[in-house]
């Protein structure tokens, strides 16, 4: 009868261990499933926020082209750049992205200051390049 007992004790704490050998296993798949829809959520909210830049740039362009009638329009446009590069910012911890972000950032200013010394038609190719560099960095 000893035996016996001992033989049940082993079975059910084999099954225990199998049981909490499977719950790890699950856990650790779960770990990592998570990661990498996080950083495919990263990717994609980086692709949504670059392509949303990109439709601001090109209000700029057409508000730095109509600048004479309405240069409100050109800060209206910078200030929803600076407005989608914060979301970005917030929300990756890619350190090619943070610099993309820094450059359109940067471009960005340059053409506040260029308004604010005066310039009615300043030039806003570097906001053009740094808002393609983010694009390419995001969909790479």
């Amino acid at each position: 009868m000893a035996g016996n007992a001992n033989r049940g004790r082993g079975g059910r704490g084999g099954r225990r261990i199998a049981t909490t050998l499977a719950a790890l296993a699950a856990v650790g798949l779960t770990a990592g499933l998570t990661t990498g829809c996080d950083a495919v959520d990263k990717a994609l909210d980086c692709v949504q926020t670059a392509d949303t830049i990109a439709d601001s740039v090109t209000a700029l362009q057409q508000a730095a082209e109509n600048a004479a009638n309405d240069p409100t329009q050109l800060d209206e446009s910078l200030a929803t750049i600076d407005k989608n590069l914060d979301k970005i910012g917030d929300k990756t911890d890619n350190a090619d992205v943070n610099k993309a972000v820094d450059d359109l950032d940067q471009a960005v200013s340059n053409v506040r200051t260029s308004i604010k010394n005066g310039d009615n038609t300043p030039d806003i190719s570097p906001v053009t390049d740094a808002a393609g560099e983010l694009t390419k960095v995001c969909t790479s």
